[in-house]
């Protein structure tokens, strides 16, 4: 019975509850805004507020909290559960993955506030009161986006955190030998001027930051790939024939589902891309768009990167090298890291830290963020948000040098709450996805 509740509380049934909204919405918006891709480029490329960061900086500060290590070493672990067959499913499942994306974003830039000094600021906390609000339920609106937000702020400690740094520290004593607490106290230094800037000042550097790092990790897993072209075909081929055995079926969802194990540790790894636990709206919200529709379509884009681009790179740098790295199938790390030094040599597992380090900086700015919003809808005065800024910085050097055994089920009880209160209200505000779904259309047309 304590198993039972234990494994509930911690995200046992999470992915269910995903792959049954996902499902709902594709049908319900009728396929809508992936049916039209040609409608969802140029929706992409307006951009009609004002006061706000730009929708392109918006999505760079969202992919900056997806993106993490987990596109570089979880997708090993997909692949070991359930051979080839297991990216097919991985493809599959970014689908639901992006159709709740877009729903929870349009519904955060829809109920998104205006700062006094200019710009937006909004998210999950602020649809959730809305909703209740509206149904004369204004005092549980309030309790429960409390909730959401102090849930938020455990994630932004634990998982955004601690793990992140955990990771990125034990990759550069791993190949370096470098101590855990130099390492910390650079992120540190590095991370808190930056946060301390709030979501333009964050946003400003990931619009920089996640192109390079992204488009670097891509031209790496392009070099391999050109190395070991004849190995391409067998590994597409292999993807397809395997797909539908039982064991890559089930390693190919649960693979994609933990992809994020080493990237952001949510129910260890029980969800993927951020889509349905109502985060990745909040650095969302704050674009520069008058249509939420059009910035959802964005959230569509970071899935596909994300998943289809870059995690997908990575399993085919490992299928094509797999008889040389199937013997570190137990570490995800090392499999990764040899499937690239085999084909490029030693200096891209040099390469590989500097990719850790880009991502899991990256995580942790973004992430410091969502946070400290998350402070911001519970109390507007500033020292309750000093007082967060303090006790992050204090988790940085600790996530350095400790092991953050009992903060993965800290997390993962977080993930797991702050996942079923958002899937249940974008359940209960369909409509208002699917009335800024046909705006779009009709303006777009």
């Amino acid at each position: 019975m304590l198993e039972t509740l234990g494994w509930v509380l911690t995200g046992g049934l999470v992915p269910f509850l995903l792959v049954f909204c996902g499902g709902f919405f594709l049908i319900y918006l009728r396929g809508q805004p992936m049916l039209c891709p040609g409608r969802m480029l140029k929706s992409m490329t307006s951009r009609q507020g004002s006061g706000g960061v730009s929708p392109f900086r918006a999505v760079t500060l969202a992919l900056a909290g997806t993106l993490g290590v987990g596109n570089i070493v979880g997708v090993a672990n997909a692949l070991w559960i359930g051979g080839a067959g297991a990216l097919f499913w991985m493809w599959v499942s970014a689908l639901v993955a992006m159709i709740l994306k877009y729903a929870e974003i349009v519904l955060a830039v829809r109920h998104r506030r205006q700062a006094a000094g200019g710009g937006f600021f909004g998210g999950a906390i602020y649809y959730i009161r809305d909703w209740l609000s509206s149904r004369r339920m204004a005092k549980l609106g309030a309790v429960l986006s409390a909730v959401f937000a102090v849930l938020m702020v455990l994630d932004a400690l634990s998982m955004g955190c601690v793990i992140q740094v955990n990771a990125v520290t034990s990759a550069f004593e791993g190949v370096f030998g470098l101590p855990t607490w130099i390492c910390g106290g650079v992120l540190m230094l590095l991370a808190i001027p930056v946060i301390c800037r709030g979501a333009k000042g964050t946003s400003a550097l990931t619009e920089y930051l996640i192109p390079i790092m992204s488009g670097g990790y891509i031209l790496l897993s392009g070099a391999v790939l050109v190395l070991r072209s004849e190995a391409v075909g067998p590994a597409f081929a292999s993807v397809f024939r395997e797909a539908f055995r039982p064991s890559s079926a089930a390693g190919g969802v649960l693979g994609f589902l933990t992809s994020r194990a080493l990237r952001v540790g949510t129910m260890r790894g029980l969800l993927s891309n951020e889509a349905g636990c109502g985060t990745a709206p909040t650095a969302h919200a704050c674009a520069d768009t008058n249509s939420p529709a059009a910035q959802g379509i964005w959230g569509i884009f970071e899935v596909f990167v994300d998943t289809i681009l870059l995690c997908t790179a990575t399993a085919l740098v490992i299928l094509v090298s797999f008889p040389d790295v199937e013997m570190f199938g137990d570490n995800a790390v090392m499999m990764t890291i040899r499937a690239y030094s085999s084909v490029l040599g030693k200096w891209s597992e040099y390469f590989f830290c500097a990719a850790v380090f880009c991502f899991g900086y990256a995580t942790v700015i973004c992430w410091a963020n969502y946070g400290l919003e998350s402070v911001r809808a519970l109390s507007p005065g500033r020292g309750w948000r000093r007082a967060y800024l303090f006790l992050f910085s204090l988790c940085i050097p600790a996530g350095a040098m400790l092991a953050p055994g009992a903060v993965w089920t800290v997390s993962d009880f977080a993930i797991t709450t702050l996942t079923t209160i958002n899937l249940a209200v974008l359940l209960a505000l369909r409509r208002e996805v699917r009335e800024e779904t046909k705006r779009l259309r009709k303006g777009a047309s």
